[in-house]
């Protein structure tokens, strides 16, 4: 049993289907932008305001290490940036969860938390901005994967099967 590794575009909904997945698996979960805010004790937009983006990738390259080092049969949801480390598919299976802009901004909005969703997102400010960095990133997200999975009006708990299902064969 590999790490499987979600990717996707801020908002798409890795760490609500990592916790669906290890609901319904023998996986564990964690998440990147977690590790991070703990080891760092403050939270990422604090960490982009006072030290900037290319700080933040830096710590996510930290990280990326430990996890292809230290972490097994783990379900590991990531930042939207967290698929530029080097060794991306050293960690384990890179799963997309892929869908569009607008539907992704309604997944957000919709969210009974969705203020806090939106306020932890430092890219998300600018919605111009944000649809440019989601246009750029697309690509190379479908290049990395091992996995694509379109979730678009999808439940949680079937993205999480249908995941399992392409993983475990």
């Amino acid at each position: 049993m590999d790490n499987i590794v979600l990717i996707g575009f801020m908002g798409v909904g890795k760490g609500t289907v990592a916790r669906e997945i290890i609901k319904i698996s023998d996986y564990m979960a964690i998440d990147t932008d977690d590790i991070i805010e703990s080891a760092e004790n403050k939270k990422i937009k604090k960490i982009f305001e006072e030290n900037g983006e290319k700080y933040f990738r830096e710590l996510e390259k930290k990280v990326a290490l430990w996890l292809e080092k230290s972490v097994k049969n783990t379900v590991i949801s990531t930042g939207g940036g967290f698929f530029m480390v080097d060794n991306l598919k050293k960690i384990g299976k890179i799963v997309l969860l892929d869908s569009g802009f607008e539907d992704i901004l309604h997944r957000i909005k919709s969210h009974p938390n969705a203020k806090k969703k939106l306020k932890k997102r430092p890219l998300l400010k600018d919605l111009k901005k944000a649809k440019k960095l989601f246009e750029e990133r697309r690509p190379a997200y479908l290049k990395v994967a091992d996995i694509v999975i379109d979730v678009t009006n999808k439940e949680p708990k079937k993205i999480a099967k249908e995941i399992l299902k392409k993983v475990n064969g």
